[in-house]
């Protein structure tokens, strides 16, 4: 009985400590577009997509998954979503790579604060899904964010209102298809594959592109493969060990990170629009992780 506890015990620990490492890289992934700013946002997705690709054909081989992957060559249904979503992440991506190097970390900060409502939104709409009293007023508290951000401060936060839906419409789209994450991801950067290679291939033949030009900035494009799969990896072992509850929580450091990057690091201003816009995301959110706490523990009753 002990080693059967203590084996929940560390199963849940090792989910808890996957999730963490997820969402911190996730958080901290300004950082490293920074460090490539000299290179335009479409060439920085078109690495993205490229070396993904490349970096999961070594995770598939040595996994032996080959299989999955024509499993999903061969379901025509299946394959024909993967295309649908791989470019739902491919937009996903391009605006948060503008968005971080043209000084807008904290607007996507605020888009992924926002993305469980829209979640929720989703599941009711298209769903069916119900809310619960709490979730409606979670929601709520997030659109009078968004409608305060256009009344008074006379713009909509239009990125991370972007971020938001292109990411929760690209959740939606892989929850309806038959696909482990892993081979998963690797159809859909190798949808996108051919056309971001030819892209790459036409600004360094043509001399526009810093790429293979200097060393260091040549490291941070092909590393670009490393820091856009490994999260998803570990963000997919600890769902494995996780409830959806202990992960809608933990979802909450990435943009947390990334906000006090933005406004920390990075100097981006903020004010009193912006703290009355986020005050009303941060109490929906609040009331979110509560609802979800309160959910899993009348679950377990």
């Amino acid at each position: 009985m002990n080693r059967k506890l203590n084996g929940v015990t560390s199963r849940k620990t090792s989910g808890v400590l996957f999730g963490l490492a997820a969402f911190a890289a996730w958080g901290f992934l300004p950082v490293y577009w920074k460090q490539i700013q000299a290179v335009n946002a479409f060439e920085i997705l078109c690495h993205r997509i490229v070396w993904s690709c490349v970096f999961l054909v070594g995770i598939i081989a040595w996994q032996r998954r080959w299989h999955e992957i024509l499993d999903i060559i061969h379901n025509t249904k299946a394959l024909r979503r993967l295309v649908l979503s791989s470019f739902l992440i491919g937009l996903n991506w391009f605006i948060y790579i503008w968005a971080v190097n043209t000084g807008r970390v904290v607007e996507t900060s605020l888009g992924y604060y926002i993305n469980p409502m829209i979640n929720v939104l989703l599941g009711f709409l298209l769903l069916g899904e119900r809310f619960s009293r709490v979730q409606w007023i979670a929601v709520l508290f997030a659109l009078s964010g968004v409608v305060y951000s256009l009344v008074g401060y006379g713009a909509l936060p239009a990125f991370a209102l972007t971020l938001a839906v292109t990411f929760a419409l690209y959740g939606f789209s892989r929850k309806k298809i038959d696909a482990a994450p892993i081979p998963g991801l690797f159809i859909e950067t190798l949808v996108l594959f051919i056309p971001a290679l030819a892209y790459i291939g036409f600004r360094v033949g043509f001399g526009t592109s810093p790429f293979l030009q200097e060393a260091t900035l040549s490291l941070w494009c092909l590393g670009s493969g490393v820091v856009t799969s490994l999260p998803l990896i570990w963000f997919a072992a600890a769902a494995r060990r996780l409830n959806l509850s202990t992960i809608g929580i933990l979802q909450y450091l990435a943009p947390s990170i990334a906000f006090i990057l933005g406004v920390f690091v990075y100097k981006e201003p903020f004010t009193h629009h912006n703290l009355i816009t986020f005050g009303f995301i941060w109490v929906g959110v609040l009331l979110y992780i509560w609802e979800s706490g309160r959910t899993a523990r009348r679950n377990k009753g």
